[in-house]
């Protein structure tokens, strides 16, 4: 072997110089995917002396030695998955590692694994790691490139817990672990006697491997006194979970016991491991048994991931170290300016104490006995034949099933004895446990045994379900609501093969719990564990009992609420934590607030759900000797807590997962006593911690509670929702009606819909998530026919009472293809676009019927769309625009106003979707929330008063506005056979509420989201009395729960109403409101004064401290068009960020506010000569290209400046620019690329950087441009001068491929620039700052009375600014400026207010930083996303910066920059360049 490795180590060396090799080229190409920053560091003078103080620059050779074996399992391929054609992981961990280091020291070397093996090893060819530690020391000794004594060193050793134990007993698994760490501690020994100058990570790879964790030798050759480990039998994924824990925490004590801190250059850091098991057998992956080159690239790009998470996790504290997986992509850290040197426990400032418990230790022994005080616990006089007679005494056999909860894992387990938590303490266990006596062990087997003592079943002691200690307990550790059939399955097999029971009359209690490992593992396959399957799999376990067992009374308990499990996770306890992550990932690893943890609450609340409907279907009460009861105790159940209103540990096991006694104490307890509450009044939120007496049967009651003996009722299962209808004239006009204006319900023949999935019939009669794609035509609100009006209330159902041959209605299920929709040609998901299309099939499925006589028969169609668009609108509120929708319906209405002969359209308004959050946002209720976004995330997503919400409130009302005005223009009534009416009702959505406050879903279906049929029934009644209603007098408000009473029409009013027959005059357009002049501003604020003295942080920077501003950009910096007449003049005085004409009262501009702070204020423009601009800097026709000449202008005008102190004042500039480019994109790509863009910003600020001393810069978002195209579209003049403006944006065809180019180009630009401001690259200096502020990120569109833009605005051009434009943008900067980052407002709805400006905060008064903001870099998650959000400001802002320089800047996502890294031929000893 020694041979071997000198061999390899002179075949390195001879490959220094092979640079051109082009495999090499390439070799870290997948690094530069991550974002890597750092500055270039100066190489130390002299290194550091001390590994505490150990820079990356000091580190001269980077090496890595590793086991990383595994044992195949069967049906997987022999070759070890770590080795492949490409590099193994320790190959690549070295170069990534040394790759990165170049960066402070490009002469670093790295020592690479031996040619063939690679680093990865068999277990037939294995290489003792110490021996590998001993031929790497050789190695670097002997090399002559490096000093040993005197060079640093980074060494990564992998170290593998393969090798592991999980059926042997406690004390041989104990062994194993000790096996484990004297192997390490041999390998770190010897490195710290012969390394000098060493910095060690030690990191855990046993996640790489796909052992199947079976238990070998430990050498015990060389440990011949140490117990062998022989395991046999079968081991749990708990198993392997505890004992992998097990494993760390015996490292983490050995680095703690400071071992490896006694020498000054010398330490060992244990950095976190991945958290995703079996790496190479991740979900994707194209196969593990072939050797592709895209798989053997996607390892590659592993290991990578791997390295530079492991270098990140060097740059972090101990303690604050996080484990990394592959759902996020990392960014390269880098050393701060505070801390330059790489973390070990001692500059860490680590505690090694270990954490304290929230409870006291006490020495009196622990006793868990309960005092039993009935009286009466006889039997009854006879064995009943009833179970609804059944008294405890009764009971003879008792049994279980469940999981771990109910096998004992952990219960008498020492505290913080991990290991022992695989011991299975049945004997304790809550609902079936029969140690000892009631007096020192309580257990509802143990209550049982004060009735009749000759109870059997119980288990005691230790073991599995399969010991005889287990009896009847046969829960398995780690099972799931899929097993328990099998566990049924057993229990029987063992109940009628005990000669003790008789199988026939014995009656049995039976308890049942499972669902925590469902929950646990449910978000990694959601179908799996569904709701629907977690009942099915119940369902068919309690069938078998039901088919099979006489006699029996099972106790269904309801799943815990496991979110509570959290709290102990997040406190500071002796948990293990990274224990509980592995034990049940679902609930830990969720964020607060998060999508995921929202999803699992729903799915933790439709188990209970669900069960509850399981067991009141009354499937299992046929018989007289069996039941089946919800016990829900737990169902509410909270965290324990202690006096000081901390998590209580001391109710659980060692691994903060499992019960420990005093919990099964209580459950049993709590048990019992749900089994003597009658049903409907059953406790349902046991409060663990609290005191709980046990309650007696009385004489009254003296049996076990079931529906029967509590006089329960189980809630109708198939409800009826028809409906009354009193109406006594229900004759049709005679003669038959020529006028659509006295039209009565039964000369109505037929029927239609058009709409989207509420018409489709979504979902009406689902009961579950998987269901929702099926379409309940024949339930329809406004078309459905199935049944009759006696039992399904639908629109057809009630004309059918007028006319029974009416036609057109759909029935059944199905699509709007199938036969059976008929005339209802809704279609899910469709959008007021969709709408001409439906409106042409329906035209032909008209003509064609042959029962449908087209000419002569009255038609009755209702139009009900619009959601689908809200619920997109704040992702393309161009495509969306009133105006586009208004034009749909538009096109719609004409074709069958056209092409219809006696219709009445009944057009239902634009449903207000906003009530439906209260659904969402009401932790009490069993909604999705999780599927918010995937519903309607514009309506249902976000906070309260979030940008979105108001896009869509305004969206709301401008589309009904619409709608109005489209109709009562007369269009629709030029003649007598046709109309339209509009129905208001679904104006002022009044969300339903149960008698507890919260909302009711029983009208919705399981998406929450979709009415149920009990809403449709609701929408069928208040659409039909809308019908009725005179125009002008209709309801425009909905109560879902309201009594509504069919309406009938009278001997007055015999006609469906329409305006004419309502005697309704169409009102006359509403008057424009006098403009108003003047565009100032109040500001309210009490603390106007500057700081106490002159902050030298830009992160203390307060409004008064402000001496100096200036500003760059455009025209619209030079304020074209404010004075709306004028374009020819720059009015600088306006300027909405520099401008200083007048005062804040009469204008509001950033300066005329910060002059309210500092009245001597320097650098704001006034009048329009340049010779009065100040410090505005702007030019018209500016491009990118053109901001590092303003740059160097601004500051040589500052430097020479006498009115300031260049050097001690503060000063403010903003930065506006970007629009010509990329309105001239298309002309010239290369000048305009999305490369010289940034690049040509960072030259500005780099300027700003290094020669502007305390500044603080303002970077206002650019908007996406596409909106231009919205206003260009309303009016003609605007049409013709923006083409000839921005021809990149306004000459391609809708959905061209220029026009999605430059749409995408356009999100570069944003995704780009965010990422240079944010790169860390201006944040080493303590007096300078660059903060983007994004108020025009979600800019809404003014509109007028009509509809369209408010051209108040903006200028005679159409684009830029009006003096009311700029003033609202002054208010929107200053803002954002004393807004924290990440919490900036990111939008300006442009309502005149003079109130709206914000005042510092007491408390925290400086302007936001990303510092003082406490919003790290690494918060932000940005994306390339396909939608955008076009808003009208960008027009002003790509136009006005085309015409005369000008642009906005939004940057609404962010991607990693890629970044060219050219790399050295590979050796072993080589170096290495990022």
């Amino acid at each position: 072997m020694k041979l071997l490795l000198g061999l390899l180590f002179l075949w390195l060396l001879s490959s220094v110089g092979n640079a051109d090799h082009l495999e090499e080229q390439g070799k870290l190409k997948a690094l530069r995917s991550f974002q890597f920053s750092c500055e270039q560091a100066m190489l130390p003078e002299t290194p550091s002396s001390s590994v505490h103080a150990l820079r990356p620059a000091d580190i001269k050779t980077v090496a890595a030695i590793g086991s990383l074996q595994r044992t195949p399992r069967s049906g997987v391929h022999h070759e070890d998955l770590l080795q492949s054609p490409g590099k193994s992981l320790l190959e690549v961990s070295v170069e990534a590692l040394a790759a990165l280091i170049s960066s402070f020291n490009p002469s670093v070397l790295h020592q690479s694994p031996q040619p063939g093996t690679k680093g990865v090893i068999s277990d037939s060819q294995a290489i003792d790691l110490l021996h590998q530690a001993e031929e790497i020391v050789k190695l670097m000794k002997d090399s002559q490139m490096m000093d040993f004594q005197n060079d640093w060193k980074l060494i990564t050793v992998f170290f593998s817990a393969e090798n592991l134990c999980s059926s042997c007993a406690s004390t041989q698994l104990k062994n194993c672990v000790l096996d484990n760490l004297e192997k390490l501690k041999a390998v770190l020994d010897f490195l710290y006697k012969k390394v000098p100058k060493a910095f060690i990570n030690l990191v855990d790879s046993t996640e790489l491997t796909t052992s199947s964790l079976a238990c070998q030798d430990y050498n015990n050759a060389s440990n011949p006194g140490r117990n062998q480990c022989i395991c046999v039998g079968e081991h749990s994924t708990l198993d392997d979970n505890i004992l992998r824990w097990s494993y760390q925490d015996a490292w983490e004590k050995l680095l703690e016991s400071e071992r490896y801190d006694q020498k000054d250059d010398f330490t060992v850091i244990l950095q976190p491991s991945l958290q995703e098991r079996n790496l190479l057998l991740r979900v994707g992956r194209d196969g593990f048994i072939t050797t592709s080159k895209t798989q053997v690239e996607t390892l590659e790009e592993d290991y990578i991931f791997m390295a530079v998470g492991l270098w990140n996790n060097m740059m972090e504290p101990v303690g604050r170290k996080q484990p990394y997986d592959f759902t996020k992509m990392l960014q390269v850290l880098c050393p701060s300016q505070e801390n330059p040197y790489m973390f070990t426990y001692r500059n860490s400032n680590y505690s090694y104490s270990a954490e304290t418990s929230n409870t006291k230790e006490t020495s009196q022994e622990r006793t868990y006995g309960t005092n039993i005080p009935c009286f009466d616990r006889s039997p009854s006089d006879t064995v009943p034949v009833s179970v609804h007679n059944l008294k405890p005494a009764d009971i003879r056999v008792i049994a279980a099933l469940g999981d771990s909860l109910t096998a004992g894992n952990g219960a008498a387990s020492k505290p913080r004895d991990v290991l022992d938590v695989l011991t299975q303490y049945r004997g304790v266990s809550w609902s079936v446990g029969g140690n000892e006596n009631i007096s020192t062990v309580t257990t509802l087997a143990n209550i049982l045994r004060e009735f009749n003592p000759s109870l059997i079943g119980y288990s005691i002691g230790t073991g599995k379900e399969t010991t005889d200690n287990a009896a009847l307990n046969q829960a398995v550790a780690g099972d799931r609501a899929e097993d328990v059939p099998a566990q049924v399955r057993r229990l029987v097999d063992r109940m009628k093969n005990d000669t003790r029971i008789n199988f026939q009359t014995d009656w049995k209690l039976i308890t049942l719990f499972i669902g925590g490992n469902d929950l646990c593992d449910f978000c990694n396959n959601p179908v799996h564990y569904s709701p629907e399957n977690y009942t099915y799999n119940l369902q068919k376990a309690l069938d078998i009992l039901h088919r099979e067992v006489p006699r029996a009374f099972v106790n269904l308990v309801t799943v815990l609420s496991i979110a509570s499990l959290r709290e102990l996770h997040t406190s500071e306890n002796t948990c293990p934590k990274l224990l509980m992550r592995i034990l049940c990932p679902c609930v830990i690893n969720p964020k607060a607030n998060s999508n995921e943890l929202k999803k699992l609450v729903y799915f933790n609340r439709k188990y209970q759900e669900r069960t509850r409907q399981l067991v009141e279907s009354g499937r299992y009460d046929t018989t007289d000797d069996f039941t089946v009861v919800m016990q829900p105790f737990l169902m509410n159940v909270n965290m324990p807590k202690t006096q000081e209103g901390l998590p209580d540990s001391s109710y659980f096991a060692p691994d903060c997962f499992h019960f420990s006694q005093k919990s099964h104490s209580q459950a049993a307890r709590a048990l019992w006593n749900n089994m003597l509450e009658p049903l409907g009044k059953k406790t349902d939120n046991q409060q663990i911690e609290d005191e709980i007496v046990l309650k007696c049967p009385s004489e009254a009651e003296p049996f076990l509670r079931t529906y029967k003996n509590s006089n329960y009722t189980y809630p109708n299962q198939t409800p009826n929702y028809g409906s009354q209808l009193l109406c006594e004239d229900r004759s049709p006009s005679s003669p038959p009606a020529t006028s659509v204006h006295s039209l009565k319900p039964a000369d109505v023949k037929i029927i239609a819909a058009l709409g989207d999935s509420l018409t489709a019939g979504t979902g009406i009669a689902s009961d579950n998530l998987l269901d929702l794609d099926t379409e309940y035509r024949g339930l329809s609100w406004s078309i459905g026919g199935d049944g009759s009006l006696e039992n399904v209330t639908t629109l057809p159902n009630i004309f059918r009472e007028f006319n029974v041959t009416i036609m057109g209605y759909s029935t059944g299920m199905g699509s709007e293809n199938d036969s059976n929709a008929f005339l209802n040609q809704a279609v899910p998901g469709a959008q007021a676009e969709h709408l001409p299309a439906q409106t042409r099939n329906l035209l032909r499925l008209m003509k064609t019927d042959p029962r449908i006589d087209f000419s002569a028969d009255w038609k009755l169609i209702t139009v009900h769309i619009g959601g689908n668009d809200l619920c997109n609108y704040c992702k393309d509120a161009d495509h969306y625009s009133a105006v586009n929708f208004i034009r749909r319906i538009q096109e719609t209405l004409d074709i069958l106003h056209t092409q219809v002969p006696k219709a009445l359209v009944s057009l239902v308004e634009v449903m207000d979707l906003l009530p439906l959050r209260q659904l969402f946002v009401d932790t009490q209720v069993q909604c999705p929330t999780y599927r918010a976004d995937y519903l309607c995330s514009c309506a249902l997503g976000g906070e309260e008063n979030s940008t979105n919400l108001m896009m869509v409130r305004e969206a709301t009302r401008a589309y009904r506005l619409g709608i109005q005005r489209l109709v009562e223009s007369g269009r629709y009534d030029t003649h007598e056979n046709f109309t339209v009416v509009v129905q208001p009702f679904v104006q002022n959505l009044k969300i339903p509420l149960g008698q507890d406050g919260h909302p009711d879903v029983s009208y919705f279906s399981p998406d929450c989201f979709h009415p149920s049929q009990k809403g449709h029934s609701q929408l069928a009644k208040a659409l039909w009395n809308a019908m009725l209603q005179p125009v002008g007098q209709k309801a425009d408000s909905f109560d879902f729960t309201a009594d509504i009473v069919l309406n009938c029409p009278t001997q007055n009013k015999p006609f469906l109403a329409t305006y004419k027959n309502s005697n309704y005059t169409y009102p006359p357009v509403e008057p424009t409101n006098e403009p108003i002049e003047n565009w100032g501003s109040d500001l309210l604020c009490s603390v106007q004064a500057p700081s106490s003295r002159v902050p030298t942080s830009v992160h203390e920077l307060q409004p008064a401290d402000i001496k100096v501003i200036g500003a760059l950009g455009d025209s619209l910096t030079t304020a074209v068009g404010a004075k709306a007449t004028d374009l020819q003049t720059d009015w600088r005085g306006l300027s909405w960020s520099i401008g200083g004409d007048g005062t804040l009262e009469t204008q509001t501009t950033l300066p005329n506010i910060l002059k309210k702070f500092n009245p001597n204020l320097y650098g704001f423009s006034t009048g329009s000569s340049k010779e009065t601009a100040g410090f505005n800097v702007a030019e018209r026709g500016t491009t990118v290209r053109n901001m590092s000449a303003q740059a160097r202008e601004l500051v040589e005008l500052m430097r020479s400046s006498s009115k300031i102190n260049f050097k001690e004042d503060w000063k403010l500039i903003t930065v506006l620019v970007g629009g010509n480019d990329l309105c001239q994109y298309c002309l010239d790509k290369e000048t305009y690329s999305v490369q010289k863009y940034v690049k040509h910003l960072q030259d500005t600020l780099d300027i700003f950087y290094e020669e502007l001393p305390r500044v603080f810069v303002n970077m206002v978002e650019i908007l996406e441009i596409s909106g231009l195209r919205q206003v260009a579209a309303s009016s003609s003049k605007c049409a013709l001068t923006a083409k000839n403006a921005c021809p990149c944006f306004l000459n391609p065809e809708e959905n061209s491929s220029e026009l999605q180019e430059i749409k995408r180009v356009n999100r570069d630009f944003q995704v780009e620039a965010l990422q240079l401001i944010n790169s860390g690259r201006y944040e080493e200096r303590e007096d300078f700052a660059v903060v983007m502020q994004p108020f025009f990120r979600n800019t809404l569109l003014p509109l007028d009375s009509n509809g369209k833009p408010d051209l108040s605005f903006f200028a005679a051009d159409c684009f830029h600014f009006s003096v009311r434009g700029y003033a609202e943008m002054a208010m929107a900067l200053w803002n954002n400026m004393l807004e924290p980052v990440g919490e900036k407002q990111t939008y300006n709805n442009f309502t005149h207010d003079r109130s709206k400006l914000k005042c510092p905060k007491p408390e925290k008064p400086f302007l936001s930083t990303l510092r003082n903001s406490e919003f790290r870099n690494s918060d932000l998650n940005l994306e390339k996303t396909e939608s955008s959000v076009p808003y009208w400001a960008v027009i002003v802002a790509a136009v006005a910066g085309v015409l005369a320089g000008s642009l906005f800047i939004w940057l609404v996502s962010g991607r990693a920059k890629r970044r060219q890294r050219e790399t050295d031929t590979e050796k072993n000893i080589k170096m290495t360049s990022l």
